[in-house]
């Protein structure tokens, strides 16, 4: 060391500029690195050692139910937060080299001063533990006009030795025995990938090269779309190793790649019966291990009720008997299938309710049975795409080509109705 702690060390490892007694070069070992096959980088002289941790999308800020807690805050938002501290401790006890924040640490661009705080206090935390940290930004915690001001720009100012990504364009951030090639959200599909081939074309030959990144790859399965989402081609992916955020659900794409997955289960289409957490990542053997949280909220999927020609107050009690045996606290929901509108219409929610208090949530979904509901009075599409016309020409899009907005929600609107129409005459 520099004669003084990690911390006080140039503020930390980051700005330090000498490998840590941890970090330990050995001799020169010309081999492929661990990803395997594509998008190598050259030779690199191997570090012994360096110890990844990484946290994907924690979503700060999302509410998901209007159950409160005792001291008034949303339940679901003190739960995420609640994951997100979660992560950060157990992450920090295994002694890391190198922290990372794979992006959508917010669920907004503009967060609430109550999960300013909490990304704050983690913060401060690893500051206190003297851990380099790297942030890239998601596809829902960046702003997408000009201007908006970021959340991530805040962060950089009260923590300069850490470095944050935001900017929609690529950076390299060099680290002992690593280096970090951080690729934000972009504003398109075409400028994220011009920014990770620019990342491929930066690749170190003495350092192991790591990407980060938050794009959903063509090779996973799609859960849901989701807000300005950039999709690429795995492909793209050039790096030693790679660190992406974005898809709820710990996956690895291939050898060397993986999404961390969120720190908590946000609806049941981030498939609640898979562990959420954070990853750890050595980089001489590439080797990646999930680290599962417990305790979390359960997400419980009751077994369908078939509800064709059955009455009122046969399905009130199979809705009551389902929901009394969900876990405790849980958010429950259930579906009804084939039940007649006016048996649905006729049970006593309240008495649901009821049964179901020992939850924090419930949602019944009807599906009606032999019902045609017929679309009427559908907005004229000519109407609603003047509508649309007359809100981009008031928007301030700069880079963005406007004919290409203008384009594509004309598309969307066109498409929509037409699907309503199929739909009605069915």
């Amino acid at each position: 060391m520099c004669g003084r702690d990690r911390l006080m060390c140039g503020r930390d490892r980051l700005m330090c500029g000498r490998v840590p007694a941890d970090v330990r070069q050995g001799p020169a070992d010309v081999r492929q690195g661990p990803a395997g096959g594509r998008g190598l980088s050259p030779p690199f002289r191997r570090v012994v050692g360096v110890k990844i941790v990484a946290i994907g999308d924690a979503h700060l800020g999302r509410s998901a139910t209007t159950a409160v807690a005792p001291d008034g805050v949303n339940q679901r938002e003190r739960d995420f937060e609640l994951s997100f501290e979660a992560s950060v401790t157990d992450a920090l006890a295994l002694s890391p080299d190198v922290f990372v924040w794979l992006g959508d640490v917010f669920d907004h661009p503009r967060p609430s001063y109550r999960s300013f705080r909490v990304v704050m206090a983690a913060l401060s935390r690893i500051r206190a533990h003297g851990v380099p940290l790297v942030a890239i930004s998601g596809n829902h915690d960046t702003p997408r006009l000009p201007g908006a001001g970021n959340p991530y720009a805040v962060l950089a100012d009260a923590f300069p030795e850490f470095r944050f990504a935001y900017q929609m364009r690529y950076e390299a951030i060099d680290l002992p025995g690593v280096r970090i090639h951080a690729v934000p959200q972009a504003r398109t599909a075409e400028s994220a990938v011009e920014a990770l081939r620019e990342a491929g074309r930066s690749r170190s030959a003495d350092r192991v090269n790591v990407l980060l990144t938050h794009p959903l790859v063509h090779s996973v399965e799609r859960k849901y779309a989701d807000v300005n989402e950039i999709e690429v081609d795995d492909a793209e992916l050039q790096s030693d190793l790679v660190l992406l955020g974005h898809y709820h659900i710990h996956t690895t794409v291939r050898p060397g790649v993986w999404y961390a997955g969120s720190t908590d289960t946000f609806g049941f289409a981030d498939d609640p019966g898979r562990p959420k957490g954070f990853l750890s990542v050595e980089t001489e053997s590439g080797k990646a291990t999930h680290h599962g949280l417990g305790g979390q909220r359960i997400l419980y999927t009751a077994p369908v009720i078939p509800a064709f020609g059955i009455g009122p107050a046969e399905l009130q009690s199979a809705l009551a008997e389902a929901f009394a045996d969900a876990p405790a606290g849980s958010v429950a929901r259930i579906e009804v299938d084939g039940v007649d509108p006016d048996v649905y219409r006729l049970v006593d929610l309240h008495a649901i309710r009821d049964a179901a208090a020992h939850l924090l949530h419930i949602n019944v979904t009807p599906r009606f049975g032999t019902v045609v509901a017929p679309v009427e009075d559908l907005p004229d599409l000519a109407t609603l795409s003047a509508r649309w016309q007359s809100f981009v020409a008031g928007q301030v899009l700069d880079d963005i080509d406007p004919e290409a907005v203008l384009r594509t929600g004309s598309d969307y609107l066109e498409k929509a109705i037409d699907r309503s129409l199929d739909q009605g005459s069915e």
